[in-house]
């Protein structure tokens, strides 16, 4: 089968390789829509994020090497022993993280917890092929009413279930979210269904605080007209936000904000507020502790997104709960369009992209 195999950062070549061994509690299926994340996506051409050192091991000691595509929609093939949930036809997503099952979490029936098994893409091949290896414990069933793009998008949405989850939103909270990307527009929709009150979006890209205002915003700024948190402050009556979700940082180079937003985050939110940090770095930066200290801040990093977020992201898109069309922006045919798909979702600005670029491989 084709699958595509990374030689070096930067270096990446659909090549033949034996399609997988079906094993015992693993499917084989067909990839219908895969896209690389954000962070997939800055890994392929080496830039430091999440996992850098750990892909960086792998390509200097394993390269070739199949990596990324945890984001997708296949089509089961074919079920091996002891599989009992799914069979040949299901169309499926699955959760990245794998429970290891010999932590202490997992032998106390909490492997839904664990961080230590391996990660679908990162330390097990992912869907940038023709017939993927996945196991039933990773696998949700996809329902007839979301389509294979939106069915691609279902993974990073569990995600920002998980951290709207962990903000804990009281009914009528007030919510600023700074960057509206995918992720951003996630968050926009599960709080607004979670109770929040009024929600204020930020984003310096005029096509995002246009989707953010259809999918509920009751404000759209745009940072770069006057001062951002000085305007969140006056509209929730001089208090700040009482939850801000910052989804807007990371590297410049790819059209993200650095680090400013997480102090424009301190700034806009009330004393005795919530920060959610959803952005990736990918290396360590100032943070002003004390004064952290000093409004009583808490500074809140999302929980694992576990299976029953994921059997949960299914419902609220099938229900039309949330939207995830108005996200997709472009949808490239054929396994041979991957390098331009991690091109443009590394580039989003550039390429005016809000969700991550997709392949489409439905034949």
């Amino acid at each position: 089968m084709k699958a595509w195999r990374f030689y070096a950062f930067g270096d990446f070549r659909l090549d033949d390789v034996p399609v997988p061994v079906l094993r015992p509690g693993h499917v084989l299926a067909e990839p219908l829509c895969v896209q690389p994340s954000v962070t997939e996506a800055q890994l392929a051409f080496g830039i430091p994020t999440l996992a850098y050192a750990r892909i960086k091991r792998r390509l200097e000691t394993e390269a070739p090497v199949q990596l990324f595509g945890h984001e997708f929609c296949a089509r089961i093939v074919e079920v091996g022993p002891g599989v009992i949930g799914f069979k040949p036809g299901d169309r499926i997503a699955a959760r990245a993280k794998l429970p290891c099952g010999t932590c202490p979490l997992c032998i106390s029936e909490r492997g839904f917890l664990c961080r230590q098994g391996p990660v679908i893409g990162f330390d097990l091949p992912g869907c940038f092929c023709e017939i993927a290896s996945l196991p039933e414990c990773a696998l949700v069933k996809v329902d007839d009413r979301i389509s294979d793009s939106e069915a691609a998008c279902l993974q990073s949405l569990s995600d920002s279930v998980a951290s709207v989850q962990t903000a804990e939103i009281q009914m009528g909270d007030s919510v600023a979210i700074f960057g509206q990307g995918s992720m951003g527009l996630e968050c926009l929709q599960i709080a607004r269904i979670s109770g929040a009150g009024l929600i204020i979006t930020v984003d310096v890209r005029e096509e995002s605080r246009l989707i953010s205002k259809e999918l509920g915003a009751d404000h759209a700024l745009d940072p770069r007209v006057g001062d951002v948190a000085a305007a969140i402050r006056d509209l929730t009556g001089g208090n700040g936000a009482d939850i801000v979700f910052e989804c807007a940082g990371g590297s410049p180079k790819q059209g993200l904000a650095g680090t400013q937003t997480v102090r424009d985050a301190m700034a806009a939110v009330r004393s005795g507020g919530k920060i959610i940090g959803v952005s990736w770095f990918g290396e360590p930066f100032e943070l002003n502790v004390d004064l952290l200290r000093e409004r009583s801040l808490r500074y809140l990093f999302p929980d694992i997104s576990t299976q029953a977020h994921l059997e949960h992201t299914v419902r609220l898109v099938a229900t039309g709960r949330v939207q995830l069309r108005p996200m997709i922006t472009h949808v490239l045919p054929g396994l041979e369009s991957v390098p331009r798909a991690f091109e443009i979702t590394a580039n989003k600005g550039q390429y005016r992209a809000i969700n991550p670029a997709q392949v489409s491989l439905k034949s």
